[in-house]
């Protein structure tokens, strides 16, 4: 344990862009009242694309009411692999043992797929797959998100605007865009700016920008959220967090806020340290 922990205190995270529902439907008794050991399962597709796989570890002792926490990989929509989610994987099922873990992919981005709404559609299939499981992998609806980078947009934006069934209880976001509408972005003469606006494509209007705004989408029913952000981060302006959490402080949804000063786009040492103690303290409130 203490190895585990050393590592995730001394290990470099680079999220780089470029780099209350308890309505189980199962009603049936899986387990036939004996304890279930640990299961794991390696790139379980849940589509036809060769991206549409993902990793899920089932904690011993599981019933009906565990919860999921989905981990979703940055890379600027365009890249990364649910590897990159491996630290906070790992720390997870150490730290926070009853809860079901799924580490997922999704299609990545190119000039002929744009990410909006591929990607948010990959979810809502991982989603409703995990429920079409339910009993085979004992687990409940309940879910939480933990995105870094693209994918805590991603985990925002679906947690905020798609989440039809009110499952998701929190969500976390890593250094997460969050307003595309923000002049930091719109008014930018920096062309790692403008290449995150240009990678959701040519419709540039307000009202579309807003569409993919976790900041224009949250709702005063939105899970409970927690937010990182460096104030040093060349790629999300420090706007994006601080935006943010007004704008859920004015909603009055359950969040918490956390700025680096000196950090960047990731961060090492007893910065990471702490925003895991964050994570998971705000997990076992909400989710466990």
């Amino acid at each position: 344990m203490k190895t585990l922990k050393l590592t995730f205190l001394l290990l470099f995270i680079s999220f780089g862009i470029y780099s209350c529902s308890s309505d189980d439907t199962a009603t049936d008794d899986p387990q036939g009242g004996t304890p279930l050991e640990f299961r794991q399962e390696l790139n379980v597709s849940y589509g036809s694309d060769p991206e549409q796989v993902f990793d899920i570890y089932l904690p011993a002792n599981r019933t009906l009411d565990t919860k999921v926490m989905i981990l979703v990989h940055g890379g600027g929509w365009t890249s990364g692999d649910k590897s990159d989610m491996d630290t906070f994987k790992d720390i997870m099922l150490e730290d926070l043992p009853n809860i079901a873990i799924v580490n997922i992919n999704y299609r990545l981005a190119d000039p002929d797929n744009q990410p909006y709404p591929m990607q948010i559609d990959d979810i809502t299939s991982i989603v409703n797959l995990l429920k079409t499981n339910q009993n085979d992998y004992v687990i409940s609806n309940d879910i939480g998100f933990l995105g870094t980078s693209a994918g805590a947009h991603l985990s925002m934006l679906w947690s905020y605007a798609f989440d039809t069934e009110n499952d998701v209880q929190m969500v976390a976001s890593v250094v997460g865009p969050t307003n595309f509408t923000d002049p930091a972005y719109l008014d930018n003469e920096d062309p790692l700016l403008q290449e995150i606006i240009d990678t959701f494509g040519l419709d540039t209007s307000i009202p579309y920008l807003e569409e993919i705004s976790p900041y224009h989408q949250a709702t005063a029913a939105s899970p409970p959220t927690i937010l990182f952000y460096g104030g040093q981060d060349p790629l999300i302006p420090t706007s994006q967090g601080v935006d943010m959490d007004t704008r859920l402080t004015e909603l009055g949804v359950t969040h918490q806020f956390t700025l680096y000063p000196n950090a960047g786009h990731g961060w090492i040492g007893l910065e990471l340290l702490d925003t895991w103690t964050k994570v998971k303290a705000f997990t076992q409130t909400h989710l466990e």
